[in-house]
This record gives C-alpha cells, sequence and structure tokens, in this order.
C-alpha cells in the first residue's frame, strides 16, 4: 500500500509538486493502493489528466487523488486530492512505478550454471537454468529470469534487469539500470558475408564478426529485439535509448542519447543516429547513412538517404479505399516518367 506522502516523493524525483502544503496532515496519509483512468478509479487509486480533451472527466472521477496541471485544480471534485504538477503525465509515469510488481529478492536459483571466474556482485537474483560464462562479470542489484544467457567476459552494470530467455553474447558490455525484456538477443552475429564468383553454387562467405555491442545506462530493450555486434568496430546504444519490441539494430548502429524506437523498425548496419530521435513503427532505415539529433521519423517511412536537419519526416501514403489508391498509383508512376 502506497500513501500520498509517498507518491509525492516519488514524483519529486523527476519534477515538484506545486501544492504539496496544502495538503492536510490526515489526507497525506491516505492509503493509494493502484492507478485508474479518470472514469473508472476507485477511491483507492490514483488517476491523471493529460490531455485536456478529457477534462469533461473531472467533475465525476472517483479516484482517491488526481494529478493535474494548476489550470484543472479546481475542477478535482471536493472529495479528491489535487496534486498539482507542471506535468501530470510524467508525475503519472513517477507513481506508477510505485505499483509495480515486488522485484524478487536477492538469491541464486539451484539449477543456475556459474563459471568459477564469474564475478557476481551482492543482492542480485539469478532465476532457474540460468548459464552466467567465463570472465563475466554482474553488477550489484541485478535481476536474470529464467534461461538467460550470458556468454564470456560479459560486463553488466548494477541495477540491470534481464527478462527470460534474454541472450548476451560474449564481450558486449551494458551499462547500469539496462532493463531488456523477455526473448532479445543482444550480441549476435551481423549479417556479414561475401559473395564468392557464383553463390549458387559456391555459396557465401561469412565475415566473422569481430565487434561489440556497447549498451549505455538507463536503456531499455523490448521483447525479441536484436542488436547485433559489430563486424570491425562495435555496435553502440547510449544512455537513455529505449528500444520497442521486435526491433533489428545491425552490425556497427549507433544510436545517440535519448532516442526512442518504435516496434517492428529495421536499421541496417552502419547507420548512426543522433540524440533525442524519435523513429515510429516498422520505419526502414537504410545502411551507411547518418540521422543528426532530433529527428521525428513517422510509422512505416522509409529513410534511404541521411537526414542532416533536424525536425520531422514521412513517407509512404496513408489507407484510402483500394480503387482510390490503384488510380493514385498511377498517377504516381506517371510522375516519375516526367
Amino acid at each position: 500500500m502506497t500513501t500520498i506522502t509517498q507518491l509525492i516523493t516519488q514524483i519529486e524525483t523527476r519534477q515538484t509538486v506545486l501544492n504539496k502544503d496544502e495538503i492536510t496532515e490526515p489526507a497525506c496519509r491516505t492509503a493509494i493502493d493502484g492507478v485508474g483512468s479518470l472514469g473508472a478509479a476507485t477511491r483507492r487509486q490514483l488517476s491523471f489528466l493529460a490531455d485536456p480533451r478529457y477534462a469533461n472527466r473531472l467533475e465525476d472521477t472517483k479516484a482517491a487523488c488526481v494529478l493535474v496541471t494548476a489550470r484543472y485544480q479546481d475542477q478535482v471534485p471536493k472529495d479528491s486530492i489535487a496534486l498539482v504538477v507542471p506535468n501530470p503525465y510524467l508525475a503519472y509515469a513517477s507513481a506508477s512505478q510505485l505499483f509495480s510488481k515486488s522485484h524478487k529478492s536477492a538469491s541464486i536459483h539451484p539449477t543456475a550454471v556459474i563459471d568459477e571466474t564469474a564475478v557476481i556482485g551482492e543482492s542480485i537474483s539469478i532465476g532457474a537454468y540460468c548459464v552466467i560464462g567465463a570472465g563475466a562479470v554482474i553488477g550489484a542489484r541485478s535481476q536474470l529470469a529464467a534461461h538467460v544467457c550470458i556468454e564470456d567476459d560479459v560486463q553488466i552494470g548494477e541495477g540491470t534487469v534481464l527478462g527470460a530467455h534474454v541472450t548476451i553474447a560474449h564481450d558486449c558490455i551494458l551499462g547500469a539500470h539496462v532493463r531488456i525484456h523477455a526473448g532479445a538477443s543482444i550480441g549476435a552475429e551481423g549479417f556479414g558475408f561475401a559473395p564468392s564468383a557464383d553463390p549458387s553454387t559456391q555459396g557465401w562467405e561469412r565475415i566473422a564478426q569481430l565487434g561489440r555491442v556497447i549498451i549505455g545506462d538507463y536503456v531499455r530493450i523490448g521483447s525479441q529485439t536484436c542488436i547485433d555486434r559489430g563486424a570491425i568496430d562495435d555496435t553502440v546504444i547510449g544512455n537513455h535509448v529505449i528500444v520497442d519490441n521486435l526491433v533489428q539494430i545491425a552490425h556497427n548502429v549507433r544510436i545517440g542519447d535519448g532516442t526512442a524506437i518504435a516496434a517492428k523498425t529495421g536499421i541496417a548496419g552502419s547507420t548512426t543516429i543522433g540524440k533525442r530521435c524519435i523513429i515510429g513503427g516498422a520505419v526502414g532505415i537504410n545502411g551507411h547513412i547518418t540521422i543528426t539529433d532530433d529527428v521525428t521519423i513517422s510509422g512505416m517511412s522509409m529513410v534511404t538517404k541521411s537526414l542532416t536537419e533536424s525536425g520531422s519526416y514521412s513517407s509512404g501514403t496513408v489507407a484510402m479505399p483500394s480503387k482510390e489508391w490503384r488510380r493514385a498509383a498511377v498517377q504516381f508512376r506517371k510522375l516519375g516518367r516526367a
């Protein structure tokens, strides 16, 4: 159970609660057991108003307390507590962490296989059937779910959480407080092959991938995402990068601090992406190009050339009735011949 005081403390790690001194002592001790939407929240739940379009729902909310900006605090019912914050959505994000499922206590499952040369930090949880290779170093307070595979000479910073069946290949480096969800692969071989004179009969010559994957601090990587090791130089993911599920990041890609990448995006090899970029779902990014800082790319766009100016980019066409799309496609072809 969480109290209003604990909510305020958690939120203030990121931003200031403006009206905390106006909350009475009994109200500060109010118990909160979860988060709910404005319409569904109960008397023991927190809610928030992040989008002004839903302001009309404030007057009927049953939430124990509501995160709002100063503009809307008078619309919060008198039997609810208004917590006035500059950014209700960010405050909700901070507060939500108080209600997530509690972490496992420090323990090592008896089925885990840990090389005697591995270095295991304090207060670590290692689940069933994990394998930790020679020379691996795992920082304090990290958590490994079942069937995690840490290969030789991997370095993992403190407070890192690895979901079930995550694989970290040899020599890769993860920073502190990294969170990688189930089934992700970090450091598999990149897609590097040299063609023979006739690949149909002589095949393709494999290029050994000799680089690593280096991941910064406070990075989140989604389930079933693959980040390939570098061919010669390293694949590098900066600090505070968030990557969704089912993303492919090829060898030698470099991603700047604070960038966000949505599901099913594919980034080809040796591409550099700047800081604070936002890449929508199912975007395809060509190899050997550069995307500068502060670029937003809308979903299902195809990026084939470097983007040297900050701003928003889109490509492709929106859905329309098939007959209209066929007529439009004919016009596209004619424009291409002009």
